[in-house]
């Protein structure tokens, strides 16, 4: 198998939440340069169609599922959409993510359990619902979008880390429950990565010159750039890879 075969997406079929912007869009359009289909997530529905867009720019086929994550019904009806457009899903990339920094003694419950059903929650019941298929066929890919947040602590977001840290662990369930099956689980763990919201939270140079000053590298990640290691875990390159959780983060937790 040539290079190119080894990270081709030719003929899968990928489900991407949170695709309507940021690192989910990126990753829907790259998925689709590398040969995949897909079905792309979100409650924009202006952003879903325009990363539709993208996604049939790359000759793919693209269903746009407009769905909340923080409910147990939208993420339901995200699986059983894609199930019933595509038949199986290969690839499943949760990328949804909602965070609200907040001091551990001021943050709201209600901030709590939204972050719990977006981050934490909707990965477990999307991937609970598409694994048998996978299983079926002995093959998939589950790539969970966590952050460094997951693995160190950071102030304003116990809340977010906590989210995150589940998923990592929830991934590493995943890999002792399915790799029997041939599926790889894995996590992907960015720092700041300068998206909408990464902009919101860490745009003003007051509170993001400091965290830079903290990376070796010294500067915050593109959307790209995590892209493109979702396509890595996405294709058959990565068939030894299962159960990490891989820091995309310049440095950041080397020090």
């Amino acid at each position: 198998m040539g290079i190119a075969e080894r990270f081709s997406l030719a003929g899968k079929r990928a489900v991407v939440t949170g695709a309507s912007k940021g690192i989910g869009a990126v990753i829907s359009a790259v998925l689709a340069e590398a040969g995949a289909d897909i079905a792309v997530t979100g409650r924009d529905r202006a952003g879903l169609d325009d990363t539709a867009a993208q996604v049939r720019a790359h000759g793919r086929r693209c269903l746009t599922i407009e769905a909340d994550l923080a409910t147990v019904e939208g993420a339901n009806h995200v699986a059983a959409a894609a199930l019933e457009f595509f038949g199986t899903v290969d690839i499943l990339v949760n990328s949804a993510g909602v965070s609200y920094p907040a001091s551990l003694l001021v943050t709201p419950v209600a901030d709590w359990d939204e972050m719990m059903a977006v981050n934490l929650r909707a990965p477990f019941l999307i991937a609970r619902a598409l694994a048998p298929k996978m299983i079926e066929q002995r093959s998939g890919k589950i790539i969970n979008i966590s952050s460094q947040a997951g693995v160190i602590a950071l102030d304003d977001h116990a809340a977010y880390s906590a989210t995150k840290g589940g998923l990592n662990m929830l991934t590493k369930a995943m890999t002792a429950e399915w790799s029997r099956y041939n599926i790889q689980c894995n996590a992907v763990a960015p720092t700041i990565i300068l998206t909408p919201m990464g902009e919101r939270v860490w745009g003003e140079p007051a509170k993001g010159d400091p965290m830079k000053a903290k990376i070796p590298l010294g500067r915050f990640g593109q959307p790209i750039e995590v892209a493109d290691l979702v396509l890595f875990l996405a294709s058959p390159a990565s068939d030894l890879i299962t159960g990490d959780v891989i820091l995309l983060d310049g440095g950041y937790t080397a020090l």
